[in-house]
């Protein structure tokens, strides 16, 4: 379904703004099955449908460019994104979205962490130990799960994240989730996911792709080590179409925004753990993430 709302032209340049719209729509990225995707923000769809009284659909593109290809092209309306996918989202098109609100932690701030993560019962302790190892990244535009470790990971290894160079060989799984049961089974040695970083290691930590997997019984925790963590990562905006009517984008904007008071257990769901709450945000905080975005594609 996804993809074909996405197969229309993509790189169009954007429509202006339309004074009504008859429908809106939603993409909800990876770090979980679809099925789960869906469940967790059917409560945002049906806040959303009631405000803007016009049928509201959420779709679960199969991976982070599904969503972005969708807002390009104009079939997606509205996205949280992570801020590597925004930053190849402004870099296509500077006029295609906008970004309106950033979810931020238990502890005010917005930013996470890209975990570098083992099994707990093998003798990987620390990234010195997946020397010649299977190590696995999540989706070519995710923040946490590629960009960020790419980028930091080699600074530390004086190795690149080619097959067979420092790892002995480098996959994709697909997402986060994917990468937690991979590395949980056993079926890869090591990968990298997101999280706050707050909270306990027991719990997947307050929010993020490991507090979700642990929420849905995938992973015990316990099973599990962290052998790596990035700097602070800026959180990545939701972002609206900058074509949609402004009451459209009020509207839509308010929801997200008031959520941890309309509903903190939706607020939950949609924000893959405990929040603080969703609060403004602009371009200007994502700069350093579309330089280094820039920086990798050069």
């Amino acid at each position: 379904m996804a993809a074909a709302l996405v197969a229309t032209t993509a790189m169009a340049a954007p429509a202006l703004a339309a004074d009504t719209i008859d429908e809106f729509r939603i993409a909800i990225l990876g770090g979980e099955n679809a099925q789960d995707r869906v469940a967790n923000n059917e409560c945002l769809r049906a806040y959303i449908e009631d405000a803007l009284g016009v049928p509201t659909k959420t779709f679960t593109p199969a991976d982070y460019d599904g969503a972005i290809q969708g807002l390009l092209g104009g079939t997606i309306d509205v996205s949280w994104l992570g801020a590597s996918g925004y930053a190849k989202t402004y870099l296509t098109d500077p006029e295609a979205v906008e970004p309106v609100l950033v979810k931020t932690n238990m502890d005010g701030s917005f930013s996470y962490f890209s975990i570098g993560f083992a099994r707990a019962d093998g003798t990987i302790t620390s990234l010195d130990d997946m020397k010649g190892k299977v190590f696995g990244f999540g989706d070519p535009n995710s923040t946490s799960g590629y960009l960020i470790p790419s980028v930091e990971i080699p600074a530390l290894t004086g190795a690149s994240m080619e097959s067979g160079d420092y790892f002995g060989e480098v996959k994709f799984t697909g997402g986060h989730e994917q990468t937690i049961v991979a590395v949980a089974s056993g079926d890869i040695d090591g990968g990298v996911t997101w999280a706050d970083g707050l909270g306990d290691w027991e719990d997947g930590y307050n929010s993020g792709a490991l507090r979700k997997a642990v929420d849905a019984g995938l992973v015990d925790m316990n099973d599990l080590v962290e052998i790596w963590r990035s700097k602070p990562i800026p959180e990545g905006p939701v972002v609206l179409r900058k074509a949609l009517p402004a009451d459209v984008k009020e509207k839509v904007t308010a929801i997200y925004q008031n959520m941890i008071e309309t509903d903190k257990d939706c607020a939950y769901d949609i924000a893959s753990g405990e929040t603080a709450g969703f609060a403004p945000i602009t371009h200007g905080a994502h700069l350093s993430i579309i330089a280094t975005r820039q920086q990798k594609s050069n």
